[in-house]
């Protein structure tokens, strides 16, 4: 009888050491995991960002979706003008030469690293795609394009979806948006403070 309720005991105490190492670890995965994912998912927008801006200078707005981005990157070019002083009249310095130049804009969009076949998929997301929005609105008396990129926190973390989640991180909703841009004004910063 004395061995049996040693062995209850024993697999009380086990149990009971299981939970407090559990309920350790859970916090440090989660903080680990929300970190690793926000990491992959801040640089894929930045690549978009990116992409943008390359869209925005061939075509004079942002791109309202991705196929349109996309098929514009891959097929026009990026226009540089080199202006330098007219060197038949050195005395008139308000008289410049501007020598225009192409270059295939996914000649650049390759050299950042930027694919732009899977630049619409969620990392994580299993599938799911970036909320993507551009249009033009009058801010301060000017027209001026607007763009809004981004995607939910519950989008891509998984097992971590859950709003349980933010008793480990007071700051964390999973209905959040992670995002750049603005529909509201002209602003290209990140909600996630990079």
């Amino acid at each position: 009888m004395k061995i049996l309720i040693n062995l209850v005991l024993l697999a009380f105490i086990v149990f009971l050491a299981y939970l407090l190492y559990a309920n350790i670890q859970e916090p440090i995965k989660f903080r680990n995991e929300k970190q690793f994912r926000l990491s992959k998912v801040t640089d894929k927008l930045e690549q978009i960002r990116s992409a943008q801006e390359i869209y925005r200078d061939i075509v004079g707005n942002f791109a309202n979706d991705f196929d349109t981005l996309a098929q514009v990157l891959k097929t026009d070019s990026i226009e540089f003008v080199k202006i330098s002083e007219d060197p038949t009249d050195p005395t008139n310095a308000e008289k410049f030469i501007k020598v225009y130049t192409y270059t295939p804009a996914i000649d650049s969009i390759r050299q950042m690293g930027i694919n732009l076949d899977s630049l619409k998929f969620v990392p994580f997301g299993g599938g799911t795609e970036f909320n993507i929005q551009a249009d033009t609105l009058t801010y301060q008396k000017t027209l001026v394009s607007v763009v809004e990129v981004g995607t939910r926190w519950q989008d891509f973390m998984g097992d971590y979806a859950s709003p349980r989640f933010s008793k480990y991180d007071n700051t964390y909703r999973p209905a959040k948006a992670v995002k750049f841009g603005d529909m509201n004004k002209p602003s290209l910063g990140g909600s996630w403070g990079r």
